[in-house]
């Protein structure tokens, strides 16, 4: 891990297996994480990874080694762990998950007893249990307890069903292609559709830590073959999901694939029709049209750091029903303030059965604005200089330094340009009214980061 003492990134701690992950440093962190929660309960739930069992059994031993009683959910998706550590009212909750990065790496999230990732203050404070190995070890008698605790799947699927008109659904048969990548999703999306009443193809189902088929994070690039496939079989729609099934991104029955925000738009411009002047909360990342759907329903937005945790945190502080970025994550309050791709997916058929209207005309319905996407490799311990050269480079433009820098231009196009928090990269965000706008942006700022990467490194 890093010679700092931090163990968390921006989206719990990630590494690759047995090299930055090993049993033993995963025992030792449960031990941390074990030493802050005091004896509590606590639901131990996973996704797909080839490390999987090995890492939930080294963690499940660093809690228990410290009084804590575990229960086991078993390979789920993360909203589905989540969702039962608040329903079963437990004191919180450890995911093994890795969410959309490679198959070699894997990582570890911590939630409160609501579901939501757990803030950074305490984050901290299981930081500096491990760093000064202050360990709350028990002795034999009272070492804690551990138990499987089944039917949270179920449980999760009969919760989503409660937000959304289930008859009016059904009545339309939808058909749609679903592809979880080989990740958890495929424990979840068929089984909720079915239920939905819809028609069901399933690509890429089968729970595989390799990723064989695509890869994890559902980018554009990586799916030509669902949007191949919604086209040849006539469907509705075809959504993907990532590693772990919080994010959903959608693609039309034209076989066109939409980023994440327009989806998200969409689920808020419906959202807003019910709950006007609402707040919603999203990232600096998101695209300008989130905006745009607020402000013609007298709403307001609050923008974020990058960052699923710190939408929900926003969320719980603020009292809102509703969260988005632009990656296809959606946060919907009534039912559980962090995203989760089967929610999402849930709403958008209620959107179509309320409507009776195709997917790619809802989407066509709203602002437009065309977004582009990359990333460059960056050493960590090169992102913080980088990153102050560069804004000392661009000062004179209007800029917002939330996260990273993102430049405004006055024909409502943009840029961000941020280093991740989970890989040694930075991303881009651009977006235009035009397509050729938002590419040029791209390759305009991808070639000066470069250049400041190669500088540094100098």
């Amino acid at each position: 891990m890093s010679k700092e003492n931090r163990l968390f990134g921006t989206n719990g701690i990630r590494g690759v297996v047995n090299q930055d992950l090993t049993p033993e440093f995963v025992a030792k962190v449960g031990c941390a994480i074990g030493t802050f929660y005091k004896g509590a309960q606590l639901i131990v739930g996973y996704d797909g990874r080839t490390s999987n069992i090995m890492f939930a059994h080294a963690m499940t031993s660093g809690l228990t080694a410290t009084g804590c009683t575990v229960y086991d959910v078993g390979a789920a998706p993360t909203p589905a762990v989540q969702y039962s550590v608040k329903h079963h009212k437990m004191d919180g909750g450890v995911i093994i998950t890795a969410s959309h990065n490679p198959p070699e790496y894997n990582g570890i999230k911590v939630t409160a007893s609501d579901g939501v990732e757990i803030p950074r203050e305490d984050e901290i404070k299981i930081e500096n249990i491990y760093f000064k190995e202050k360990f709350a070890l028990k002795e034999y008698s009272k070492i804690g307890q551990a138990h499987v605790l089944p039917g949270i799947l179920d449980e999760y699927i009969e919760a989503i069903k409660t937000h959304v008109d289930v008859a009016a659904i059904q009545k339309r048969h939808y058909h749609v292609i679903a592809d979880p990548g080989n990740g958890t999703g495929g424990l979840v999306a068929p089984y909720l559709l079915r239920d939905l009443g819809c028609r069901i193809t399933a690509l890429n189902a089968n729970l595989d830590g390799t990723f064989p088929n695509r890869p994890s994070e559902p980018r554009p690039e990586n799916l030509g073959d669902l949007a191949t496939a919604v086209k040849t079989l006539g469907a509705d729609f075809g959504v993907a999901y990532d590693g772990d099934a919080d994010r959903a991104i959608f693609v039309d029955e034209t076989g066109e694939i939409h980023p994440g925000d327009q989806t998200f738009a969409l689920v808020e411009k419906f959202f807003l029709k019910e709950h006007k002047r609402e707040t919603i909360v999203t990232p600096v990342s998101s695209s300008f049209v989130v905006k745009e759907i607020a402000d013609s329903y007298g709403a307001k937005v609050v923008w974020t750091k990058v960052g699923s945790t710190t939408v929900s945190m926003m969320m719980k502080k603020l009292k809102t029903k509703l969260g988005g970025e632009e990656n296809g994550g959606v946060f919907y309050g009534p039912h559980q303030p962090v995203r989760d791709g089967a929610m999402t997916t849930a709403l958008v058929l209620n959107i179509m059965a309320k409507t009776g209207k195709k997917l790619s005309r809802l989407l066509g319905e709203l602002p437009q604005y065309f977004i582009e996407k990359d990333k460059i490799e960056c050493p960590n311990n090169l992102k913080e200089p980088v990153l102050e050269a560069f804004a000392d480079s661009v000062k004179n433009l209007n800029v917002d330094k939330t996260d990273g820098v993102k430049l405004l231009f006055e024909d409502k196009s943009s840029i961000l340009i941020r280093p991740s928090g989970t890989e040694p990269i930075y991303r881009f965000y651009a977006e235009g009214k035009t397509r050729q706008r938002a590419t040029q942006l791209i390759e305009k700022y991808k070639t000066q980061l470069s250049a400041l990467i190669k500088k540094t490194k100098a």
